[in-house]
Parts: structure tokens; sequence; C-alpha cells
């Protein structure tokens, strides 16, 4: 089993919801014989005090060490968090819908199947738009990229260090969980999927719409050119 595990939360505007979230975290990471540390990163213009909230638990856990940056997006908080991690074992996951339980079990995996990328394929949406939305985009994915995984944005995802590709990921907003599953089949990395049921969430609705649904079907394409010019 891996000496330190790292976990990455990007946190962006969570004030009303982070401090339980992670202190759910605390209670049930506890149960795992093994270190462990959480990671939020908050990115982005902060319109709330989810930077102060986090820092008080810092004080209160020793587990908990908080990161900040000035710009946002997704792909930059987990890169900034993964850059910081001192784990054997890393996680990054979406903090406003990943429960303790399915957390621990994802950590779990990780920890006994330490050869593998271990992700989540969430197998139900919250409504018809979604799924199909996810659908399209998900068909898009695995032709363009010549992937096998479903549920391509699916969190929480864990992998070794020693995956030093997975490391240098360089997007800054959603394509980062595209990249990630790219570069596992450019590298030929083992990927086990794990299904997840739950739908709820500890904040309020999705950020996506159409708009950045179609931002993302159109990075698909940007992705790969980028990638075959590096």
């Amino acid at each position: 089993m891996s000496k330190l595990i790292s976990v990455i939360l990007p946190v962006y505007n969570q004030a009303d919801h982070i401090a339980s979230v992670l202190e759910g975290y605390v209670a049930d990471l506890t149960r795992l014989d093994i270190a462990y540390e959480l990671l939020p990163v908050i990115n982005g213009k902060r319109k709330d005090n989810s930077l102060e909230i986090c820092k008080g638990l810092e004080a209160r856990y020793p587990q908990i060490r908080t990161i900040c940056i000035e710009d946002g997006g997704w792909g930059r908080a987990v890169r900034a968090g993964l850059a910081a991690a001192r784990g054997d074992l890393l996680c990054y996951t979406n903090s406003a819908r990943t429960s303790g339980k399915d957390l621990l079990l994802f950590l779990l995996y990780g920890s006994v199947h330490d050869d593998v990328v271990i992700k989540a394929n969430r197998k139900i949406r919250e409504n018809w738009k979604r799924r199909l939305g996810s659908l399209l985009y998900n068909l898009e994915c695995r032709a363009v990229f010549d992937l096998a995984y479903w549920d391509i944005n699916g969190t929480p995802k864990v992998f070794p260090r020693r995956f030093e590709r997975l490391l240098a990921m360089t997007s800054d907003g959603d394509m980062i969980d595209l990249e990630f599953n790219a570069i596992c089949r450019a590298e030929e990395i083992p990927v086990l999927e794990v299904p997840v049921f739950s739908t709820s969430r500890h904040s309020g609705r999705s950020t996506t719409n159409i708009g950045s649904a179609f931002r993302m079907y159109a990075g698909v394409f940007r992705l790969k050119r980028e990638m075959k010019q590096r």
C-alpha cells in the first residue's frame, strides 16, 4: 500500500458547503490505515470566503493543506494541486459531487491496484438533457481519440505518481479530463472504470450549459491538434 495519498479538490466559490465536505472526507478517510492529505485548491475570482474557511479547517486538521491560485479553471486547479501534492498515490475529484463513501472506495481500489488508473463511470444523470449531452460528448471523444472509456469527465480519478506523463498535463479548463484519458490511451496505461450511481450534489446546480457544452465539443478537435504538435 502507498505511503501517502494526496487528494486534490478544486474549490470555486463553495463557501456554503466546503467545510462540511472536507470534514466529511476527514471522517471517512480516517478509516484508511494510511497517511493522506486533502488539498483544496481555491481558484479564480473569489466571491466568497472559501479560502478563509479552508484555512480555518487547515488549522484544525493536519491532513488539510490549502492551495490558492489567482486564475480560474478546472484544469488549472487540478494541475496546481498535482504540482503541490506529496503523495505516492494521487487523486483529483469534484468536491461538489463526490461523497466521502465514494472517495474512500476509489482510494481503496487505487491502493490495491497500484499499476492502473482508477476512474469513475457515472451511470445516472440528473435529467435527459444532461444524459444526451454526455452521450454525444463521450461518443465524440471515443471516436476522435480512439478511446474505450466511458464518462470522460468522471471523477474521482486515481493514479500512482510513477505515471509521470499524467503529471505533465497542460489543459487549463475542462479539457484536462479528456487529455488525461488520451494520455492513458497513448501510453497504454490500464484503466479500471468503477461505476458510480449517485447523482447527489453538495451544492446547487451544475454550471454546465449549452454554451459551455458546445465549447467542449469544439475543444475535442482543438486538443487533438495540440497533442499532435507536441
